[in-house]
Parts: C-alpha cells; structure tokens; sequence
C-alpha cells in the first residue's frame, strides 16, 4: 500500500528545517493554537500524578473521563450517551482512523465533501475502502447541496466523513443540510456518518450544532472530538468519540490491539477540562477572531483573493487561483503546492498548499499565531504575491 505523507506535517518539517538553519520562518502550517494550556488543567494533571494515576489505563479510557464526557454531551450538544458508548484515544485522529478500519470494507465508498482534512482520504484508502469526493465551492462557502450527497451514495457508501466547523474553511454546515442528510439516511441503513467537530469551542457565530442531535442522525453518527483545539492541549494526545454501541466496542477491539488506554496522566486532565470552567476557552475563541478579522483584511486588500470569513476554527482557505501561471527570479508558480513553497522560502512563512485538501486552487494559513507574528507574515506574504507578475 502507498501512504502519502500528511502535507500540514511535511510542511511543518520543512519550516522547522529552515528555522534549524537560522531563518526566520513565521509558522503558519500546522493547526496548533499558540496558547499555554489553561493553568487548572495543569494543576489536575500535577495532581493526578502526586495521586500515583500512572498505571495501563483501561482500554476505553478511565471511567471518570467517560463519564466526564457523557456529562459534555447532555450538557452542550442534548444528546444523551452511556459510558459503554464512549471511547477515549490517543487523540481525534486516532479515533477517526479505528472509526474508518473498523467500518470500511476492501471497496466500501466513503463520501467526502472537499475541502476535506488532509488526512481523510489516506485513512480510507488504509482500509481498502475508496473515497468519492463531493465538489464545493467558495461562492457557496463550501457548502455542499443535499443532491450531491443524493447522487453520490449508493448501497456500497458505507460513510459519509466531514468536520463542522471545517478545518481547512472554518465553514459550518447548517441545521437545514443535516436535517436533510437525516432524511437520506434513512433509506440507506448500512451507512454510518461520522462528524468530525474537535473545532466546536472556537465557533464565531452562534450556537454549535451538534450533528447526532439532528433528527434521526443520532443513531447513524459518530461524533469524535478531542482536547486539543479548544483547550489548547495538543501535546497531551486526547480525543474521544461517541456513538452506536456496536461501532464503539468495535472501535475498543481494534485500540486494544495497537495502543490500549490513552495516558493516565492527560486523561485526568481531561477531566478538570471538561468539568470546570469554559472562560479560557472562550477567551482563547475570543483572540483568535480577532485575529481572524485582521488576517480576513489584510488578504482582502490583495488584488485577485477571494476569501470567505471562516465561521469557526482558526484557518483561512483563500482561493489564489489569480495567482498561478506567474513567476519571479526563477520561481514558476503553477498550481498550490508551488505557491506554499515560495511562500516558505522566499518569504519565509509556512502555509499549505489547497491540493492535499481537496481543493487545488486554495490555500490553507493558520493564524493561531500571535499578532505580532500575523503581522510580520501578512507583510511578508503581501510583498511575495506582489512581485509575481505573469
């Protein structure tokens, strides 16, 4: 089997290379809020390890923690789970992937609105399964239409796959599309949804709707979610899922043969996060809009970039289609992945190329960086785009 690499990882690599080398490179690749973790979270951690909490843990996760966060989904999302159909892993990607291998088949099609998480679509090819993609765009803000779902699936989809809030958009998709996908579903028994919402506490506007409490979605989804995004906790590796209760014990069988528990350590943690206060959460949500209009802005007053405000999440995915087919000095601009690199080298910014998500003419800059950082990058990225000339 042939597994690309993960372009926001190899992106990163290269940045840190270059950094290793003296230069200046303003880090804009990787989805990683630039926040401490918030200090009660770490004091719970300090205190479970005085406690002696560093044993195997069982394999679902330590019955607090699932407990913790049947109590997050009543509580936030109105959806009503027991322990048994929790499952905690070494974090969201974990979760999709034993999601994916344990319910794909050599065949099976999973359908996936673009732009898709870059590591989507080798997750299902892992698991022999294929993926079919769905085609949206900017002007609709990403947003696919129930018919292409309609004319995609058949009795071989198996999945239907995407994140709300979007990484790499920040696009949210509305209760009218998931109540029509409710609908859908209904016909097609074997089909299982799978709602990737680990962004759902950086949300701009509005309430987050959970998709498993739409209709008779919540029988036919698994939400996964984690501790990484929204409580600023990347480095602990927590993520979790819930849903039917055969897919979770199937999901345990297949964890306890490749990592078994998650670490003690952060899955106490993760307790005192999901328990206790929201407010640094909402004060982190609260910077990264902030930086979201300034970046929105600036790009805005780029000739040729179209860009929609991102709802939630902490990404912009401009379409630089304008700029492609340019070049400078020896730079050839031809499609995104060209664009990233000299974007890299020449400016000295790391970004991501719009192909590995689906969408070859976008492109993918994190600003969860501070705004002295964003400021410097937008300048650099300004100066870049404007010496390219066709």
């Amino acid at each position: 089997m042939r597994l690309s690499e993960s372009a926001t990882i190899a992106m990163a690599q290269k940045a840190r290379s270059l950094k290793n080398d003296g230069k200046d490179v303003i880090a804009l690749s990787l989805g990683e809020p630039d926040f401490d973790t918030p200090k009660h979270i770490k004091e719970a951690a300090k205190k479970a390890l005085d406690s002696g909490f560093t044993k195997y843990t069982p394999i679902a996760g330590v019955a607090e923690l699932r407990e913790a966060i049947c109590q997050k989904f009543l509580r936030e999302n109105n959806l009503a789970y027991q322990n048994d159909q929790i499952l905690v892993s070494t974090g969201a990607k974990q979760s999709i992937n034993h999601l994916i291998l344990s319910i794909v088949n050599e065949g099976d099609e999973v359908i996936i609105p673009t732009p898709y998480w870059v590591s989507y679509i080798e997750m299902v090819r892992m698991a022999g399964g294929r993926p079919i993609p769905i085609e949206t765009e900017a002007t609709n803000d990403f947003i696919p239409d129930i018919s292409q779902f309609q004319s995609k699936i058949n009795d071989k989809t198996k999945l239907i796959l995407f994140s709300t809030p979007s990484n790499p958009t920040g696009t949210v998709y509305p209760k009218s599309l998931l109540e029509k996908l409710s609908a859908l579903l209904q016909d097609y028994p074997n089909c299982f949804l799978i709602s990737d919402e680990i962004y759902e506490h950086i949300l701009y506007e509005g309430k987050h709707i959970s998709t498993a409490s739409i209709g008779n979605l919540f029988d036919k989804t698994i939400t996964v979610n984690g501790m990484s995004k929204g409580f600023a906790m990347t480095g602990w590796r927590i993520g979790y899922m819930a849903g039917p209760l055969e897919i979770i014990q199937a999901c345990t069988k297949l964890q306890g043969q490749v990592t078994s528990g998650a670490n003690a350590i952060a899955q106490h943690a993760s307790i005192a996060a999901l328990n206790e206060s929201l407010e640094p959460s909402k004060e982190m949500k609260n910077a990264f809009l902030q930086r979201r209009d300034y970046v929105v802005n600036r790009l805005n007053r780029l000739e040729g970039i179209q860009i929609n405000p991102p709802k939630g999440a902490f990404y912009v995915f401009p379409d630089i289609a304008y700029y492609l087919h340019t070049k400078y000095k020896h730079w050839k601009i031809d499609n995104s992945n060209d664009l990233a690199m000299y974007l890299l080298e020449e400016a000295l910014v790391s970004t991501v190329a719009g192909s590995p998500f689906g969408y070859p003419n976008g492109l993918r800059i994190s600003y969860a960086a501070s705004m002295q950082e964003l400021e410097k990058a937008m300048d650099r990225i300004e100066a870049a785009l404007r010496q390219l000339n066709k």
